[in-house]
């Protein structure tokens, strides 16, 4: 049979993250610090509600655009944490995952060639999705000494008159940056100058270390030309449950929604009756594990000042992005000594980009007892590479 794949499909390069998992878990006792994923279980009194929700024979269809009580719930959320309101009926989405939302929502908005601009290192998804939606990724690398921030110059300069839409990928993974108001604000006025779309990826707004979240929709004039993307996988340690959310105008959720009934249907029941309680209750089990994933951070930091490995302070997220290039490796080449020599799983720097060139991915979402080791053995590392290099 010819041409039996799609070229699109065949062009697309794997996950970068997923390949070091998948040798991780063929190696036996080997550390990883390479996926981005809670080690806190579910809070039980989520689970006992999706425990429920079973025994109470609740394993129907919700609606696509999901459970009309937890569309209410999100913007009960949203309403408190960002003081902007959403109708629940007509702008809010529950999804499968917030990858999901990712995907359908640059689908609903971006026709062939279409410019999508995408700052980078950031999440795997980004380009990939874009290219699936029929657009044209344009990367804006963002600089270390910014502090990996997006600045209104930078995208400025990225802007032409195919530009459709801005990913604003903060708190960020890989890097944990953030962007504060001053930042958004400085953004919001470009935005608004060359009428383009934004989508706010905020997966991991909750954890956030220096000050309370900002949301680019809190600025004048956003809310309208936003995608809000969030989700239970991070702040909830719910990433196997698989639920995300979108937030937007209605006419951009109205083709969403399309797009999700025809691909999905409607995300898992189960989950969405968790969800519920997970933002009714759930905010203390929230900041019980973002004072733990602070301490953690704060190991992290010290521990790289004492080995003298060079990193900028992250304030989000639960990723660490320390700089490599002094040992005169490529960041896989330095990723794969020390899988191969110490049994320690990173993450390259290029899986979120070029231009993460020179840098790991450190998730500190792992007990800190197993940082201690895989960061005793980073310096055991460091010290002999320093050494062979004299």
């Amino acid at each position: 049979m010819r041409d039996m794949l799609s070229k699109q499909a065949v062009n697309l390069k794997p996950s970068g993250i997923r390949k070091f998992f998948d040798i991780v878990s063929e190696m036996e006792d080997a550390l990883s610090l390479g996926v981005g994923e809670p080690d806190f279980d579910t809070p039980w009194h989520i689970r006992d509600e999706g425990i429920y929700s079973l025994e109470k024979g609740r394993t129907f269809y919700t609606s696509n655009s999901g459970l009309k009580e937890l569309r209410e719930e999100i913007c009960h959320y949203i309403k408190r944490k960002q003081g902007v309101t959403y109708d629940p009926l007509h702008e809010v989405l529950i999804t499968v995952g917030g990858s999901e939302a990712i995907d359908i929502g640059l689908r609903a908005v971006v026709n062939p060639g279409d410019e999508v601009l995408i700052p980078q290192p950031s999440f795997v998804s980004y380009e990939p999705c874009a290219i699936m939606a029929g657009g044209v990724p344009v990367i804006i690398e963002l600089k270390a000494e910014n502090e990996f921030r997006l600045t209104a110059q930078e995208l400025e300069d990225a802007i032409t008159d195919k530009t459709k839409i801005l990913i604003l990928p903060f708190p960020n993974n890989p890097t944990g940056a953030i962007m504060e108001r001053k930042d958004l604000e400085e953004i919001a006025e470009v935005i608004r100058k060359h009428d383009i779309l934004v989508m706010s990826d905020e997966i991991y707004a909750e954890l956030t270390y220096k000050d309370k979240h900002v949301s680019i929709i809190e600025m004048e004039g956003m809310r309208e030309r936003t995608i809000l993307i969030n989700g239970f996988s991070k702040a909830y340690a719910m990433t196997g449950w698989r639920l995300g959310y979108a937030c937007g105008p209605r006419e951009i959720l109205e083709q969403m929604v399309k797009l999700h009934q025809f691909a999905i249907m409607c995300a898992p029941t189960t989950s969405q009756y968790a969800a519920v309680e997970a933002l009714r209750n759930g905010d203390a089990d929230v900041a019980e594990m973002r004072t733990a994933y602070n301490q953690r951070r704060r190991y992290l930091m010290h521990a790289f000042q004492q080995m003298g490995l060079e990193c900028f302070e992250p304030f989000g997220a639960f990723y660490v992005f320390p700089c490599i290039k002094e040992f005169g490796m490529s960041s896989e080449e330095f990723a794969n000594r020390f899988l191969e020599e110490e049994k320690v799983a990173v993450v390259p720097g290029t899986a979120f980009g070029d231009c993460g060139e020179g840098y790991l991915r450190i998730s500190y979402a792992y007990s800190l007892d197993n940082l201690k080791v895989a960061i005793g053995k980073l310096a055991d590392f460091v010290e002999r590479i320093r050494a062979q290099k004299k």
